[in-house]
């Protein structure tokens, strides 16, 4: 029930009614003085009514011109729906946009619809990279999926009712997969035919509980054993490898040496042998200096002057037989002191 209760007016002259409501008449609305106050009382923009006792300030509180925000008893913004709305807002500004690019086809609209769904590019990237070497950059993928972008926004017809996600990302993947197939050397077929060569030996150790013999694997992809070996052949051309890999699998990077680090260079002098020979060398020459003159004499001739037996005779004075028995004797002099060399 609803009493009226005398009080003073605010201007300080006469009194004006207060309508003091309990909860029932207020829920059901029968009182006539609840309802013409509820006729002068202020609303919100969501159409709810506002009570000013609860909400006390100016008339121009809730205007969102003068920076103020209408909130609730419990701190939450009064209209909750703003967030919807936005996000409305930016699905009607691209259907818009949408519309505009349809009819003009200008670059400018282009780009924004670009940019606009750039992010599906990066989506689709990410996912055709999980299968691939690590070699391959990603963003290398997101640059051919950039072009499949661009490509579907020119193709794309809204009016048939279909969702450009759908679509685009259908686009941008056949994007990615023909720039990695345009940079691959072994051709696809062979490709193929590793896989199933790959398949086949996944089944056969499966089935046989070991590796399986290249006349089985034959067997088993309906081949020759000739046949097989030629397509070994083509297959080694699909096994390559990165010289900045490491050799040891599971290291990080710049724990271990890389694969280009260890590959010898025929043309390169190796420090070991070179003094080893050096020192082979200087042992050598001291078990010259210490052998009899002639026996020097016929050493140096032979080893160093490339003269003949019969010519270093010639320059001794003696018979060819002579100097070969003076070699020999030289030979096995050398060959005692070195070998007591070695002993020291």
């Amino acid at each position: 029930m609803t009493e009226p209760t005398p009080a003073p007016d605010a201007a300080g002259g006469g009194s004006r009614t207060a309508t003091v409501t309990s909860p029932t008449a207020a829920r059901v609305g029968t009182s006539s003085e609840a309802q013409d106050s509820a006729v002068h009382a202020p609303t919100g923009t969501n159409g709810h009514q506002l009570d000013e006792s609860r909400y006390p300030g100016s008339a121009d509180d809730d205007d969102p011109s003068n920076g103020h925000v209408m909130t609730s008893p419990l701190g939450r913004p009064a209209h909750p729906a703003s967030e919807s709305r936005t996000a409305d807002d930016v699905e009607a500004g691209i259907i818009a946009l949408w519309h505009t690019y349809g009819q003009s086809h200008e670059q400018f609209l282009r780009d924004r619809l670009v940019l606009h769904y750039a992010p599906l590019v990066k989506y689709v990237a990410g996912r055709v990279g999980t299968g691939l070497p690590a070699h391959v950059d990603v963003a290398d993928l997101i640059q051919s999926g950039i072009f499949g972008l661009v490509d579907a926004i020119e193709k794309f017809e809204p009016e048939r009712g279909l969702k450009f996600e759908t679509y685009a990302m259908q686009r941008i993947r056949g994007a990615i997969l023909d720039d990695l197939r345009s940079q691959d050397w072994v051709p696809r077929s062979v490709r193929s035919r590793a896989r199933d060569v790959e398949r086949a030996l996944e089944r056969l150790g499966a089935c046989l509980q070991r590796t399986p013999t290249d006349r089985e694997l034959a067997a088993e992809l309906k081949i020759g054993l000739g046949e097989l070996r030629e397509l070994y052949a083509q297959l080694q051309l699909t096994s390559v490898v990165a010289l900045d890999e490491l050799i040891a699998a599971g290291r990080s990077a710049g724990a271990g040496a890389s694969l280009a680090e260890s590959l010898p260079d025929e043309d390169a002098e190796d420090p070991i042998a070179t003094l080893v020979d050096q020192d082979s060398r200087r042992q050598l020459a001291d078990a010259i200096a210490q052998l009899a003159e002639r026996d020097r004499v016929v050493v140096t001739l032979y080893y160093f002057e490339n003269l003949t037996l019969a010519e270093i005779g010639k320059v001794l004075g003696v018979t060819e037989s002579r100097v070969c028995q003076l070699h020999t004797r030289a030979v096995l002099r050398l060959r005692t002191k070195l070998n007591e060399q070695l002993e020291a």
